[in-house]
């Protein structure tokens, strides 16, 4: 997912409140669903996921996040178990902090208690677009993604669009082919263009 904020916590707060940076391999899970929340995650570098998993197997991708976000706070701040289980979609890097130690961060730093609060509120935003869109037809629920993934990185057309096609179908509910054959529909129609097997919004 493409936020607004695009480091939440600066890495030299990280550092000076005893964040730790960890590697992680393509396909590693970070926690998994139903897991009490233990630490505070950053991307560094790389991709997450966070997935949940039906009884049937079907996997239902609840948000991508790259350099600079953060995943997995709610629970920390609800108390709650994680709805969801986190996986590394590329080889990185995170920095990781205990739960504990976030919450006294956010008490002596109310700027970046701001953040995290301006930050979630993007995300239920982002939810309930998403949400609305499903009912709508292939074309529509991709360009939608896609703009709002440029609006929330403050960016203007042409927009490379940071997301692959297997992403795009996971947060969109569509099939990967689907997805591939539209965005083929869309660059005839002109709304977006491919250049180096990468998607451009025009």
């Amino acid at each position: 997912m493409t936020d607004v904020i695009r480091e939440l916590i600066p890495e030299n707060i990280l550092r000076e409140n005893g964040a730790q940076l960890v590697e992680g391999a393509r396909g590693m899970e970070i926690f998994s669903e139903g897991e009490a929340p233990v630490f505070y995650y950053q991307v560094e570098s790389g991709a997450v996921k966070m997935a949940h998993f039906a009884e049937d197997g079907r996997e239902f991708v609840q948000g991508v996040f790259h350099k600079g976000e953060s995943f997995g706070e709610p629970a920390i701040f609800g108390d709650f178990p994680y709805p969801s289980g986190a996986f590394m979609l590329e080889k990185g890097r995170l920095w990781k902090l205990p739960s504990e130690k976030l919450m006294a961060l956010l008490e002596k730093r109310p700027d970046l208690h701001f953040k995290f609060t301006r930050n979630l509120s993007h995300r239920l935003r982002y939810k309930a677009i998403m949400q609305s869109e499903n009912v709508g037809a292939a074309p529509q629920r991709i360009l939608r993604l896609i703009e709002y993934s440029m609006e929330q990185a403050r960016e203007k057309k042409p927009f490379l669009v940071p997301l692959t096609r297997q992403q795009i179908a996971d947060l969109t509910g569509l099939r990967v082919e689907t997805v591939i054959r539209t965005i083929k529909k869309l660059e005839q129609k002109g709304d977006l263009e491919i250049a180096d097997k990468k998607v451009w919004l025009k």
